[in-house]
């Protein structure tokens, strides 16, 4: 009887621990549990608010590029495009990479006067994106008619998440996050 206790420990603490518990399938995991995926991103609503900076960073699982609002962030288009075009012109955007994102902010870059309230000075390197994993460019495609957008050049197709958050102060951000693998 004392060997059946043990046992039965035993098992229940494999069970426990997951070493006989079959693991999630495949098709449900991904790369750093992340389970975003690769179509478009979208909210139509227009924001008051002007476009003031755009920023990239890398994390441990993906590339974050942030796009800096004095205001609100209201509306945005995120979605991978054969060719990022440039708004006004609709010429294209030349990018280093094997897929491109369009990442328009439904908010212009200048204030009710006309002035700018970003400008980058390198429209094709708008931030340094060497070294990173899966950015390869982020480049300006004009601001135009209340629409600010941006062409992101990265190293596939790869899955991408789109999120807004508020501050600092009375800011707002719109974040958008490429994983490195699937």
């Amino acid at each position: 009887m004392k060997k059946f206790h043990t046992w039965l420990a035993v098992i229940l603490m494999a069970v426990g621990l997951g070493f006989l518990a079959p693991g999630p399938a495949s098709a449900t995991t991904s790369y750093c549990g992340l389970v975003w995926g690769s179509l478009a991103k979208m909210d139509g609503d227009m924001s008051t608010a002007s476009v003031t900076n755009v920023r990239t960073g890398q994390h441990y699982c993906f590339d974050r590029m942030v796009v800096d609002l004095n205001g609100p962030v209201e509306g945005y288009t995120v979605r991978y495009v054969p060719t990022v075009v440039q708004d006004g012109s609709g010429f294209s955007v030349p990018l280093r990479g094997s897929a491109f994102l369009q990442v328009t902010v439904n908010a212009p870059a200048y204030d009710r006067s006309g002035s700018a309230t970003y400008d980058p000075k390198d429209k094709a390197e708008v931030t340094n994106v060497s070294g990173y994993q899966t950015f390869r460019q982020v480049a300006w495609a004009n601001s135009f008619e209340g629409y600010t957008s941006l062409g992101l050049g990265v190293r596939a197709r790869l899955p991408f998440r789109v999120f807004t958050l508020d501050g600092p102060g009375s800011g707002s951000r719109l974040v958008v996050d490429v994983a490195h693998f699937w």
